[in-house]
């Protein structure tokens, strides 16, 4: 193991070479642990999802750093460099100018010095997480654990503490799997603006303190012309990552690794890294396989995972969601999502083969805000309660029925769920059906338990109410199976049932598609959240805050909307876009209207601008389909698409 440590380390030392480039770079050195697993799709397809993450289904995670300090919330170390931000201004205010008070100045004035690891575990265990999941090193580059190969790590710097292994002794105290997440993949072009400078003002062109070679170690070397995706380009960075997230791996034996993005690199470079997870897990876990998640489709090599969304319904292979109660680092201008969010996520999620990974923002000293600690003793009460809904279940043949239709993607969170929205759970021969709200009128109608022509179907042989021991009268027919509740209300969250009966299978539901209408002045709207994706690549993302439709580097893949349009008539066409490449060209579509687009090119990728394309006249009043695609398959250029307006013109 020492040996590996220090060819691992020359390996680093290569990698930070002042000015180094892609092309200097010695050929990738990517040992993995010994063990039946190799670096390609083909031997990953051998993984199964182990059954402790299959029953586990409610995770908390630690999404905690040096990036609480100023409590102004996510990506603070990047948007301190860019000026005009709020968070430049702040820092600005509280600390001093970039070029000289930088991030490196931030980093020691987080202490955690309040933090009590084996406290807090045991306060998550109770409100029914079965796992945990630290931070193991966000886009900052600063490393939560004790690593001989980075020297900005926090035994060495701010608390003072291997954060990462106390985090993981105290779960594993408490008998809970223990995870980390890694945010390192995109930290290489994710810090570049820390080597820029303002554009104006009395310090225009004065170099930020990540110009400076001293400081490379954190901020990292200059990227070379056009590496600026997600994730880097540069073998010599691919390298350090590898090197870096292995050391991770091999010291501390995680039974879950996290990835913020998709596989690393796109390459062999990641595929080893998750070869290398799931071997060592093998060796030093007892037999018991890691979960890896990352952000794309896996056909079961991994756990693929969605950041602040869902599946829009029942994935044969386990799933994801990661979340949180607030931003994602401590935002002192933010309000905490309420308790019933939480449940009813998790309830949606489990019900379609998911688990719920949810953030709890810890403050910078390590602590809860009580507001926050009272969620959690009532999430607690809940579980005490539905759980056995919950834990160990796996999902019906349809995961639910409500008018709330929920559309599956990243970024897509925030459901106004009532008692008439029911998500279903099985174990064994049980079937649950929990309302996410208590009905109003006191009765509970499952529709997809009706009678329905074949005889043996659906024969209900019990109804109980989870939490409450009176009996339960209920009526079935055509319409559905109605369930008469206590007359006292039990909970303003869910109402689960335990069903128990012969050949439950669903009966059929009238499908229900989403249709964007006219608001009140008759303006059509069509969000990237509403759209149909055509493509295999293009992903529902979230840039600069704003949802969008990304990774559209196909020209053949498209994307549309069912729309309504009241009146027939002439409409002003806008769009919210960002791209960096210039005269991006598309076709816009409303029906049999098509309207070409040529867009400029915004500051960056997450720089969102609204453009307006011109008039566009719908003859006909009543459904249309409208459509975004590529004008030239050829010319094709990439872009991240918000909307698009159809605004009407006065007659």
């Amino acid at each position: 193991m020492y040996a590996k440590k220090i060819i691992a380390a020359v390996t680093l030392a290569v990698t930070l070479i002042p000015g180094a480039h892609a092309g200097d770079a010695p050929p990738l050195n990517l040992p993995i642990a010994a063990g039946p697993f190799r670096s390609t799709m083909d031997s990953l397809t051998n993984y199964s999802c182990p059954d402790w993450f299959r029953d586990a289904k409610f995770g908390i995670w630690a999404h905690w750093g040096p990036q609480a300090v100023p409590m102004e919330g996510d990506w603070y170390a990047r948007k301190m460099y860019q000026q005009g931000s709020a968070d430049y201004k702040d820092h600005l205010a509280r600390w001093g100018h970039p070029s000289t008070n930088g991030w490196k100045d931030i980093i020691p004035l987080w202490k955690a010095e309040k933090w009590e690891p084996e406290k807090l575990i045991e306060l998550y265990k109770k409100a029914g997480a079965k796992y945990f999941v630290s931070m193991g090193t966000h886009h900052d580059d600063f490393f939560l654990w004790n690593s001989p190969l980075h020297q900005w790590n926090a035994v060495n710097y701010g608390p003072h503490r291997d954060v990462v292994g106390e985090w993981q002794k105290a779960a594993r105290k408490n008998g809970l799997p223990f995870g980390v997440s890694e945010h390192l993949g995109a930290s290489f072009t994710w810090f570049q603006d820390a080597h820029k400078s303002d554009h104006t003002g009395p310090l225009a062109g004065v170099p930020y303190d990540g110009a400076n070679s001293n400081n490379w170690e954190l901020y990292h070397f200059p990227a070379g012309p056009g590496d600026t995706g997600w994730y880097s380009k540069n073998p010599r960075w691919q390298q350090q990552w590898y090197d870096e997230i292995k050391e991770l791996v091999d010291n501390y034996h995680p039974d879950l690794l996290y990835s913020d993005g998709g596989v690393a690199f796109g390459n062999e470079v990641g595929l080893s890294q998750i070869a290398n997870l799931y071997n060592d897990s093998l060796e030093y876990n007892h037999g018991r396989l890691a979960v890896y998640n990352c952000k794309q489709p896996s056909d079961g090599r991994w756990v693929q995972d969605y950041e602040r969304g869902v599946n829009g319904g029942i994935n044969p292979h386990p799933w994801q969601t990661d979340t949180s109660i607030g931003d994602w680092f401590y935002n002192r201008h933010w309000k905490y999502q309420p308790l019933s969010w939480t449940v009813t996520m998790l309830v949606d999620i489990v019900s379609k083969n998911g688990n719920l990974l949810l953030n709890v923002v810890l403050r910078p000293d390590g602590t809860l805000d009580p507001e926050v600690e009272t969620m959690l003793h009532q999430l607690a009460d809940w579980t005490a309660v539905n759980g056995e809904a919950i834990y160990g279940t796996r999902p019906w043949l349809v995961y639910g029925e409500g008018p709330v239709q929920v559309k599956g993607g990243a970024f897509k969170e925030n459901f106004k769920y009532t008692g008439k929205d029911i998500r279903f759970t099985t174990r064994g021969k049980t079937l649950y059906a929990i309302a996410l709200g208590w009905p109003e009128d006191g009765k509970l109608v499952i529709k997809s338990l009706a009678q329905t022509g074949e005889a043996t179907q659906n024969q209900i042989k019990k109804i109980e109410l989870l939490g409450h021991r009176g009996r339960l009268n209920f009526t079935q027919t055509t319409d559905g199976l109605t369930v008469e509740l206590p007359s006292e209300k039990m909970s303003d969250l869910t109402c689960a049932l335990r069903i128990t009966g012969r050949n439950l299978k669903p009966a059929p539901l009238p499908a229900k598609p989403a249709v964007v209408t006219p608001d009140a002045n008759g303006r059509l709207t069509f969000a990237a959240a509403d759209a149909t994706l055509h493509g295999a690549n293009l992903k529902l993302e979230e840039q600069g805050g704003t949802p969008d439709i990304g990774y559209w580097d196909d020209a053949a893949a498209w994307v549309s909307w069912s729309a309504q349009v009241n009146k027939p008539g002439t409409y002003q066409v806008s769009t919210t876009i960002a791209t960096a490449n210039g005269d991006a060209e598309f076709l816009v579509g409303m029906g049999d209207q098509t309207l070409p687009a040529k867009v400029p090119q915004t500051a960056g990728w997450d720089k969102f601008s609204t453009i307006d394309l011109g008039t566009l006249e719908i003859k006909t009043a009543g459904g249309i389909t409208a459509s975004v695609r590529a004008k030239d398959a050829a010319n094709w250029k990439a872009l991240n698409l918000n909307s698009v307006c159809l605004t009407p013109l006065a007659r």
